[in-house]
């Protein structure tokens, strides 16, 4: 329920995502904390979150927020690309437009062996550090991360490669509550790229 104090946690939760690139359970968190309210205040739902950073990206980034997410697009399409063999799709804030230069890029594989991916960036030389991260359902999930340079930007990306079973595709897809698909393919990324005038799918 929106209420005029969930709004307020979500415009600030939104502005430290936008300027700090936290995630969204931490900033909202750190809202908490920053307005003095108590640990076990009731918290905005992600969908007013993501309604209140797309307000203030409109408001103080419109200048350099839609440059800077092709560019992520872009990094991110290179990496889909090298892990082609791996069913990559993109999720997150640069998949669904509201991504800034500080975000990081989230690749979600579907792999037939959790460690084939891993043995692929070993062959190419890749430095990674694994890690185990939340997954799209809540639990725990293997992530491979690393750091990109992107050329645009200029300045090295946060790259998280989230390892999930062949089998965990089907699910992946299934639209959000506002019937949009909640990640893509190289395709669809392509597509993205192709129509900036479309930042969000």
């Amino acid at each position: 329920m929106n209420t005029p104090l969930s709004a307020e946690i979500a415009n600030t939760t939104a502005r430290i995502v936008v300027e700090e690139g936290m995630e969204w359970g931490p900033a909202k968190r750190r809202a908490l904390r920053e307005m003095g309210l108590p640990a076990r205040t009731a918290l905005p739902g992600n969908d007013q979150v993501e309604e209140a950073v797309r307000e203030y990206i409109a408001l103080f980034c419109a200048d350099t927020q839609p440059r800077e997410l092709r560019a992520l697009r872009q990094l991110a399409l290179v990496w889909m690309e090298r892990m082609a063999a791996f069913r990559p799709h993109l999720g997150g804030a640069v998949w669904h437009g509201t991504a800034t230069r500080l975000s990081d890029i989230y690749l979600q594989l579907f792999c037939d062996d959790s460690k084939s991916a891993e043995i692929a960036l070993i062959d190419h030389h890749v430095d990674y550090e694994p890690r185990t991260v939340s997954g799209f359902h809540g639990e725990s999930v293997e992530a491979l991360s690393l750091g990109s340079k992107s050329p645009e930007l200029g300045e090295i990306i946060g790259v998280h490669l989230l390892i999930y079973d062949l089998d965990d595709l089907r699910g992946a897809l299934r639209p959000d509550a506002k019937g949009r698909s909640p990640r893509g393919d190289i395709t669809a990324v392509r597509h993205l790229l192709q129509d900036t005038e479309s930042p969000a799918p």
